[in-house]
């Protein structure tokens, strides 16, 4: 299995289109190095990058983009609403396929020791690359933003892990590491920055410090506004999906919205999103919905739309989903992708079982009604005859159109235990209801005034 390596730089530049051309040709021209996305926002003065390539060859693309961005952006003159503290501000390594979370720290390691040494920048090593504590969370490392650093490189709490401890006016500090998959995901309100910082102190891990912590573990927040589209986001980064899902970060947002009478209008997927991710927020809104969706395509769409991820701008899933489980850099969610027939043929066959069990379940039910309907038949009254008839072949034909749509169903199931077992079942139910629907009207016929 060949190794693949998932590289995020995030380079404190949105707006000038020369300069994240050229950072992109610097990636897309590396041997072994495949671009994925690039992601730039002007409110945020910031564009984030993502490319995937054998260990080796995402560092060597990672210092080629950081090379370009030396000679083309100067920190003493950046601007934006993303806290940061460098011209690449971050450049995590996620292992993908083949490769371990040690593996990735080795790259952090090589891509920030060979930066130091190169360009003569202050690196910081976060997440799983940090050597002490104190410096796992990029937060920490980044407290005080780009203006800090003067005083801060001083400390020798704060000297970097490479490079000099000196300021560097143009460049700033950079942080590198290895960490798991992140999904940075906004969402849009119509509201003012400090009304989304609000609701982002409330939900956010850290919340508003130590005394008092938000409600959503492993997610960070902060609110903030984009001038160029005239609304507000709670931006948030989600550090395990599985542990906060992308839905529950929405449904909670929307819930602290409507406290404070404000609209969500939509959210926003920095970057690529796990697969999984939104096949969960597809399960959450078919359950809470009571709706029956197979096909993972339109699975993918009821998510599209729930959350609103098309309110900015067009979204692609052939372009902004990865399959971490299948380690397949871009799963394109269409019947020519390669993964397509299998997950479509495991989604068909769960959704055969739950079309069975629908009608078998109605078939079970009239079954419970047979002995409270011959005791109607017994002592009820004669009255009620001709509803008493009724209500027999009514649940005698209610068992005749489940037996049909069980076996119409068990046509294209491939356990054959399993439609063995459920073909005896749904038998045996239908000839209960004739046996029952006779012994009930007999009984009626034989009854006197």
């Amino acid at each position: 299995m060949s190794q693949l390596v998932e590289c995020v730089p995030n380079f404190s530049e949105g707006r000038n289109q020369e300069v994240i051309e050229a950072i992109s040709g610097a990636i897309t021209q590396t041997p072994g190095c495949v671009l994925l996305d690039v992601d730039a926002g002007p409110s945020t003065n910031r564009t984030v990058y993502t490319f995937v390539g054998p260990p080796d060859c995402v560092v060597e693309g990672a210092l080629n983009a950081a090379r370009a961005a030396s000679q083309l952006i100067d920190m003493s003159r950046h601007q934006g609403e993303h806290p940061r503290m460098g011209a690449l501000d971050v450049c995590p390594f996620i292992p993908v396929r083949g490769v371990s979370m040690d593996e990735c720290v080795l790259c952090a390691q090589a891509f920030g020791q060979r930066l130091a040494e190169e360009l003569d920048v202050p690196v910081y090593l976060y997440g799983e690359a940090a050597r002490t504590d104190s410096r796992r969370t990029l937060p920490a490392i980044r407290a005080g933003e780009y203006e800090a650093l003067p005083k801060k490189l001083q400390q020798a709490e704060w000297a970097p892990d490479f490079g000099p401890s000196s300021f560097v006016p143009s460049w700033g500090a950079t942080a590198t590491g290895a960490r798991k998959f992140l999904i940075a995901f906004n969402i849009n309100l119509l509201s003012t920055k400090e009304q989304a910082h609000r609701i982002a102190l409330n939900l956010r891990e850290q919340g508003r410090g130590k005394d008092q912590p938000g409600r959503l573990k492993k997610v960070q927040g902060i609110g903030w506004y984009l001038d160029e589209k005239n609304l507000a986001q709670v931006s948030t980064n989600l550090l395990d999906f599985e542990v906060t899902a992308l839905h529950t970060v929405y449904e909670e947002t929307c819930r602290e919205a409507q406290e404070l009478s404000l609209p969500v209008v939509g959210s926003q997927l920095v970057g690529l999103v796990p697969l999984k991710a939104l096949l969960d927020a597809a399960a959450f809104y078919c359950e809470k919905e009571n709706l029956f969706i197979l096909e993972e395509e339109q699975r993918i769409r009821l998510v599209v739309s729930r959350l609103g991820l098309d309110s900015l701008c067009p979204f692609s899933p052939k372009e902004r989903i990865i399959d971490v489980t299948t380690a397949c850099p871009c799963v394109p969610l269409c019947p020519g992708s390669p993964l397509a027939p299998s997950r479509r043929t495991a989604a068909l066959q769960e959704g055969l079982r739950r079309a069975v069990s629908v009608p078998l379940t109605l078939a079970e039910t009239v079954a419970s009604l047979w002995p409270a309907l011959q005791e109607l038949a017994r002592c009820g009254n004669l009255a009620c005859r001709s509803d008493l008839q009724v209500a027999a072949k009514a649940l005698e034909t209610g068992v005749f159109g489940a037996y049909f749509n069980v076996l119409i169903n068990l046509r294209d199931i491939t356990d054959e235990a399993f439609k063995d077992q459920i073909h005896h079942r749904i038998s045996s139910l239908l000839q209960e209801a004739k046996t029952q629907a006779a012994l009930v009207l007999d009984c009626l016929e034989t009854r006197q005034e």
